[in-house]
């Protein structure tokens, strides 16, 4: 079953859909998010409020904005007879409204290319949206935001021929800050299965991602007058957290890691003479890997300390934790999603997710959540790109998900 891949009409509303999307400014703020600003700006309402109005026009009957900025909307399964209503599972569909700090996602130009098969990134004749290089896409996660949104408009347009079981969507706010989940409300979900559409490349599903932690290092010092720095015992911070990334392994860094590997990665610094505070990611597929990273850092933290003098506080916090285990106990979550790849032509592609999602952590709190792909590449750079091709193949399987009956 396809329903909008090689469909011209629903391909060209897609990609209208994910035009529009991009140029909404929906930026995310980490360091306001960390200080307990949610959602953390408020662009993200803009996008919200957006999203309100569209699902309340595609006839989604029940659509809520909470206080927290998530919208979710909740369809009624189409089906009359009580036992063959059982057979379809109620589903919640996730992405997030917000996009990184890292590069800026305001006044966004979308530019629309169409490569023939031997020109593009894809391998095939496709339509290519990229960027005019001021800024990222956004494709992450307006590709997701864009599938989910469009099977929806198919599942309510074609509501007498598709029988589903009920459906719930969620958009979430600063999913990239880390904190997305921070604030979801559990109350109004009803789901027991859930699935973010927040991934890459056709085909991916993945059911596996980092463990996460934070680490921040606040180097103490002591200041003086320059001019008498050696008389006065002068202990300069900032020399110290420059030593401390210079002692960090460099076969640790994100960049000189991939597949399974975890790594160190250095995000911010800032201080001054009396204090400097760096802040790092640890990553890490399992927790004895976790566990290593952080012996790494307060070890290169004391050699510091040692070598100039001062003090450090190190201070660890968990992020979200792999969510393998927890689906893998619950195999039905991703036997429904691997058939709906395979009524769609898509050839599952499974992987770990160096990073983690909204899914990540709602596993964590008991509703297992893979992860669909959306067909964004280069994310959280200049660079980034989205395949239409693939985007309409991510919402192709998100309609069979929605309408794969369970025998």
């Amino acid at each position: 079953m396809n329903y909008i891949y090689n469909n011209k009409e629903e391909m060209d509303k897609l990609l209208d859909r994910f035009c529009r999307y991009v140029k909404i400014w929906s930026e995310s703020d980490g360091k306001a998010a960390d200080a307990g600003v949610f959602p953390s700006t408020e662009q993200q309402w803009d996008f919200a409020k957006v999203l309100v109005k569209e699902l309340r026009n595609l006839g989604t009957r029940n659509v809520y904005l909470t206080d927290n900025c998530y919208v979710v909307g909740k369809i009624d399964s189409n089906i009359i007879e009580p036992e063959e209503r059982k057979k379809y599972p109620a589903i919640l569909l996730m992405a997030h409204m917000d996009t990184v700090d890292e590069v800026s996602g305001k006044d966004v130009h979308p530019v629309i290319t169409m490569p023939s098969a031997a020109e593009s990134p894809t391998g095939e004749a496709d339509t290519i949206i990229k960027t005019d290089g001021t800024t990222l896409l956004g494709a992450d996660d307006k590709a997701g935001v864009s599938a989910i949104m469009s099977a929806i408009e198919y599942l309510m347009n074609h509501y007498e021929d598709l029988p589903h079981g009920p459906i719930e969507v969620m958009f979430s706010p600063d999913e990239e800050t880390g904190h997305g989940m921070d604030k979801v409300p559990l109350n109004i979900l009803k789901a027991q299965a859930a699935y973010t559409v927040d991934g890459g490349d056709e085909g991916e599903l993945e059911c596996e991602c980092f463990n996460a932690y934070a680490a921040k290092i606040t180097f103490i010092g002591k200041a003086c007058h320059t001019g008498d720095a050696k008389a006065g015992g002068m202990v300069n911070a900032l020399t110290m957290a420059g030593n401390f990334l210079a002692r960090l392994p460099r076969d640790m860094a994100p960049e000189t890691t991939e597949g399974y590997q975890g790594f160190i990665a250095p995000m911010d610094i800032s201080g001054s003479i009396e204090s400097a505070c760096i802040n790092l990611l640890l990553r890490g597929f399992n927790i004895e890997e976790i566990e290593k990273e952080k012996e790494i850092i307060q070890k290169t933290a004391d050699e510091v300390v040692k070598k100039f003098g001062g003090s450090a506080q190190v201070e660890f916090k968990q992020q979200y934790l792999n969510m393998k285990d927890k689906i893998l106990e619950n195999p039905e979550v991703l036997e429904c999603l691997e058939k709906a790849y395979e009524a769609s032509g898509v050839k599952v592609i499974k992987k770990p997710i160096r990073g983690g999602t909204d899914g990540s952590r709602l596993t964590e709190m008991g509703i297992p959540t893979p992860n669909i792909f959306t067909g964004a590449h280069d994310f959280h750079s200049r660079n980034e790109w989205c395949s239409l091709n693939q985007m309409s193949k991510a919402a192709d399987v998100i309609i069979n998900l929605l309408t794969i009956k369970n025998d």
